[in-house]
């Protein structure tokens, strides 16, 4: 079977729910301000108000529970206004990103269990 690298990146880590406000910087246009959906250790899925080139580098800015973040990523996928950015970069940007998909999903897990003890 025969996926293209760009599908591959996006399913390559699970994804947690994070809304937050972000801040998109376009190359050749004004900040682009929008709400987080979701965030994985490769990427960060938001809802834009305006339109973003597909394929251009973007500067981000946003969030995350350990402080604000600035990193660089990638417009991989668009669905009406609902955008697909994929991390450029490593280092502590990464580093800050995994922890919080870390937390993420020990939150998740134990919302879980308690759902599933109830029944």
């Amino acid at each position: 079977m025969r996926q293209t690298r760009g599908f591959m990146d996006a399913r390559r880590h699970p994804r947690y729910k994070l809304e937050v406000a972000i801040r998109v910087y376009p190359r050749n246009a004004s900040v682009v301000r929008g709400q987080t959906v979701d965030i994985s250790e490769s990427g960060i899925s938001a809802m834009l108000r305006v339109e973003v080139p597909m394929g251009e580098v973007v500067r981000l800015e946003f969030e995350l529970p350990d402080g604000p973040v600035e990193a660089h990523a990638m417009v991989r996928q668009r669905n009406a206004f609902r955008y697909g950015l994929q991390f450029v970069e490593s280092g502590t940007v990464h580093t800050a990103v995994a922890r919080t998909c870390a937390q993420l999903a020990m939150e998740q897990s134990l919302r879980e269990s308690k759902l599933s003890g109830r029944s």
